[in-house]
């Protein structure tokens, strides 16, 4: 079978960017049977290195698809039609989106997977579109994608839940799709030095928490530095800072790193809290083992992938009881109200003054991660491209 993949987004920074990467590499391993043909961007064709074994067509645009839909709309209609007559004219028998951000729509008679991450857009709209043009285009796009997929795919049972709910979708045509950390990710030797102390904002501090993710307003850091006041405010002076590793500089995305910096100085904890922007995954590897513990403090996530990440590290996960993280960090982790900065301070608090807590947890997540693998996630994928194989 030949099977054509939506590749654009390989380069992005984000979650969905790593699911394609990790997802698609873990395919080409496991099946060497089908052959694969990756369609990108021109933008993703110049900038992207590409597994070998894919053959790979580079469609004419001029402007990248990746979260074009939920930050500015920009991708225009040219640039939808390049991609889909590239699909045209190298011939397929299904199409793999592995998400629907970079969905254009496949006129031949191919059949579609489509993977929807979440509905947090759908949920909370005021909280990821900076405008109305950018959330009509969203949900033309959304309207025609579930049209056109034969299956969908999501990486969560939560997730899939609420597809079915919010888009009206037959549930017995959403398959999940999990995610998993890295195999680099785990728990190494604390003997060396600790990571790069000027830059990453830890130097002269009894430690860290630690925040892996986007700065979107959806992902609550403004409730997350309001917890961590409180919780620097009741403490016996232990300078621990609060570290924030995610990109806010080239981020497409509508972004609340104004407000957050305005938040953080209305405080007086510009010494406290520490942005690290992005950091690439060696460095990431050892902030996450040098950490306290990882906050994930979203109001809603699809999978929650920092979370799978940290736990494997060894690092110790507290997180919002709302969305896919219980689901994902299971009895591993310690869960807070995300609308509740004192219950969120409460939590951190009671995880870092117990040293006991922490190791439970630690060895409690290890077990958790492993639990986890891109092996697994591809043999899933396979299922569900032999499904319409067969029908």
């Amino acid at each position: 079978m030949r099977i054509g993949v939506d590749a654009s987004c390989w380069s992005n920074k984000r979650g969905f960017g790593r699911f394609t990467r990790e997802l698609l590499s873990s395919l080409l391993a496991a099946d060497t049977r089908d052959e694969f043909v990756f369609f990108v961007d021109s933008q993703a064709g110049c900038e992207a290195e590409f597994p070998s074994s894919a053959e790979v067509v580079v469609a004419r645009t001029n402007a990248s698809a990746a979260e074009a839909a939920s930050a500015s709309g920009r991708r225009s209609v040219p640039d939808v039609l390049s991609m889909s007559k590239a699909v045209w004219r190298h011939k397929v028998d299904l199409f793999f989106f592995p998400t629907v951000y970079t969905f254009f729509p496949i006129f031949n008679r191919t059949k579609i997977v489509l993977t929807i991450h979440d509905v947090i857009a759908e949920h909370h709209p005021e909280l990821i579109f900076p405008n109305s043009r950018a959330r009509f285009f969203w949900n033309l796009k959304l309207r025609v994608a579930t049209r056109q997929a034969d299956l969908l795919a999501t990486v969560s049972e939560f997730s899939k839940t609420e597809i079915a709910d919010y888009y009206n979708y037959p549930a017995s045509k959403i398959r999940v799709i999990t995610e998993a950390a890295k195999s680099e990710f785990k728990m190494v030797s604390r003997e060396a030095p600790a990571l790069l102390p000027a830059k990453n904002g830890t130097s002269g501090s009894d430690g860290f928490l630690l925040y892996v993710g986007g700065i979107s307003p959806h992902k609550n850091l403004s409730k997350l530095v309001e917890a961590f006041k409180q919780f620097r405010d009741c403490g016996k002076g232990q300078p621990v800072k609060l570290v924030l590793v995610g990109d806010y500089k080239d981020d497409p995305f509508y972004s609340a790193y104004p407000g957050l910096i305005e938040q953080i100085r209305e405080y007086g904890m510009e010494d406290e809290i520490v942005f690290t922007g992005f950091i690439p995954d060696d460095e990431l590897v050892r902030l996450y083992n040098e950490a306290i513990l990882l906050i994930f403090p979203s109001i809603e996530e699809g999978f929650g992938l920092p979370a799978i990440e940290a736990m494997a590290c060894g690092t110790p996960v507290v997180a919002s009881r709302t969305g896919s993280l219980p689901e994902v960090v299971g009895q591993a982790g310690r869960y807070f109200d995300p609308h509740d900065s004192d219950d969120m301070a409460r939590v951190i608090t009671d995880v870092v003054k117990s040293e006991g807590a922490r190791r439970k947890m630690s060895s409690d997540g290890i077990a958790r991660a492993r639990q986890f693998s891109w092996e697994r996630a591809a043999n899933d994928t396979l299922a569900i491209f032999e499904e319409l194989r067969t029908n």
